[in-house]
């Protein structure tokens, strides 16, 4: 291979928890001559750390993974490294998982149901400039989003949750304890004490099962 060649290359980094998918995604990318997989990343927070050491074109991004969600880690990289493109591949098809997303600077989203072919056209869109949304959602809820046409509601209880108070009910949904908590998200247990607290009161919830429900209800955490 010539260094024409080399310099086309695309580099891209899989976060997927499930180890099967990923190396199925591997073989599917890679069957493609401009683009190489340079690492894998089973969970949130390993794959802000293979970005860094990476720096890859675009990384595809499951939204659902252990320790910290895709949507956390999806802002973490983007306010890092703002020109890596983000592809987000999830089962969430509503319109609240995917305006989050793209509010939070993903470049593309698919479903983990659509065909190999439509993730590759999703891939080749979004390194031509293109924002990328699945063919199985309605297009008008992308373009609701980029014209700025989406109408303003009153905010629900999840929207009233800050991200970190997202990733501490995801943790507390995976039955972490506070300190376990506190030593992924580098923090004390007391101030994961007042961020659980503080969960508990907007969503009207009073205990950790309460909290677990409701973190896989929002699929932050898997069934």
């Amino acid at each position: 291979m010539n260094k024409c060649n080399m310099v086309n290359i695309k580099k891209i980094v899989i976060a997927e928890d499930q180890t099967l998918v990923r190396q199925g995604l591997r073989f599917l990318l890679e069957s493609e001559k401009k683009f190489k997989v340079v690492a894998e990343a089973g969970d949130g927070i390993e794959v802000i750390r293979l970005v860094e050491k990476h720096k890859p074109d675009l990384v595809l991004l499951d939204l659902a993974m252990p320790k910290m969600s895709g949507l956390s880690a999806l802002k973490d990289i983007k306010n890092r490294y703002p020109g890596t493109k983000i592809l987000a591949l999830t089962f969430h098809s509503s319109e609240e998982y995917i305006l989050e997303a793209f509010e939070s600077g993903v470049d593309g989203y698919c479903l983990k149901k659509d065909s190999h072919a439509e993730l590759l056209a999703a891939i080749k869109s979004i390194f031509s400039g293109k924002n990328y949304i699945s063919p199985a959602i309605s297009s008008k809820v992308l373009e609701g989003y980029l014209t700025g046409r989406k109408k303003i509601k009153k905010k629900t209880s999840w929207e009233t949750l800050t991200q970190r108070e997202k990733e501490v009910l995801k943790l507390v949904g995976e039955s972490h304890s506070s300190i376990e908590i506190g030593d992924i998200l580098c923090i004390s247990p007391k101030t994961v004490d007042k961020h659980r607290s503080n969960i508990m009161n907007k969503l009207n919830l009073h205990s950790a099962a309460a909290l677990a429900a409701y973190a896989i209800e929002k699929g932050l955490v898997a069934k």
